[in-house]
């Protein structure tokens, strides 16, 4: 092993919350090659586990169907390690989701303002709960509270490029000896 490889005991994910459009995607898989460590994206698994997009499940199963599913993913990641976890931005809307990520890691919340998600986001039409702008307005301000309440970590990524965000989230999570 390298000099400096950290090694963890059991379950060591790190989990990165926050709405739709704030980057968690790019920032786990980035800091997973940079780390050296793998990356997974909850809704991607959802849309293998279920072979259709997460659209298609929305329509077709509701919201509560994709749930459940989102819940069947990170129940299943408990027999891996060291994933770092990009959620779905209403993964905190069941506290039993909010439980299984404490008890396999950490919650980075990625906080930032409405507009910077909307303007990042590229595909908005495939964010099934997005909506219109009222409605993401206020599913913002319903969520943030939980992600809030989840996070172990919070960064803020107000006023920061990528490469601002992504650096500080290194170097906070590797001087933690979490990566």
């Amino acid at each position: 092993m390298g000099e400096g490889y950290v090694i963890h005991e059991g379950c060591d994910h790190i989990f990165f919350v926050g709405f739709l459009g704030a980057g968690k995607s790019t920032l786990a898989r980035n800091l997973g090659k940079l780390f050296c460590r793998p990356y997974v994206d909850t809704d991607q698994l959802v849309e293998r586990a279920l072979g259709m997009s997460v659209c298609d499940v929305f329509a077709s199963r509701g919201e509560e169907g994709f749930r459940d599913e989102e819940t069947k993913v990170l129940e299943g990641l408990a027999s891996r390690k060291s994933l770092l976890v990009s959620c779905g931005g209403g993964v905190v809307e069941r506290p039993e989701n909010c439980e299984l990520m404490h008890r396999m890691g950490v919650v980075v919340y990625l906080d930032g303002d409405l507009s910077d998600s909307l303007r990042q986001m590229r595909c908005p039409e495939r964010r099934p709960d997005l909506g219109d702008v009222s409605h993401a307005r206020a599913l913002f301000r319903h969520r943030r509270p939980l992600y809030q309440q989840t996070a172990d970590i919070t960064i803020d990524i107000r006023n920061r490029t990528f490469e601002q965000v992504a650096s500080e989230s290194g170097q906070l999570l590797w001087e933690r000896g979490l990566l």
